[in-house]
């Protein structure tokens, strides 16, 4: 299970580098699907999944209260998704893709960190 959660890492990381050089390769990709059902549908899933393996899979990790911590913030994350439902997603991801000039590369760079962060905690 900590190969998931690294292997996610480095996924992260790689997006987040994608994201620094070239931010429109990702940011135009969801400007065209983020009304789609399987982007939302796949936004809560991905935070359900990642939250229960860093919550079962602290205790192997560098820092475990900050793992399990990230987690239930993770699952969190995944109910709110379900509790606004897909209509209010997709003006979340409207309003949050309106910010990319300004701030996209700067996400990117916070993308690579947390990626980074998770290989660490766990290798």
């Amino acid at each position: 299970m900590s190969l998931m959660i690294i292997l996610f890492g480095v996924l992260i990381l790689l997006a987040g580098i994608v994201i620094v050089l070239n931010p429109e390769i990702i940011f135009s990709f969801l400007r065209k699907n983020f009304d789609k059902l399987w982007l939302y549908v796949l936004a809560s899933v991905l935070r359900i999944v990642l939250g229960v393996i860093l919550i079962t899979q602290s205790n192997v990790s560098k820092f475990p209260l900050v793992i399990e911590i990230m987690g239930w913030l993770s699952i969190i994350a995944a109910i709110l998704l379900a509790v606004i439902g897909r209509r209010n997603f997709n003006r979340l991801m409207s309003w949050a893709l309106s910010f990319v000039k300004t701030f996209g590369r700067v996400g990117g760079v916070l993308a690579m960190a947390f990626g980074a962060f998770l290989i660490y905690a766990f290798v």
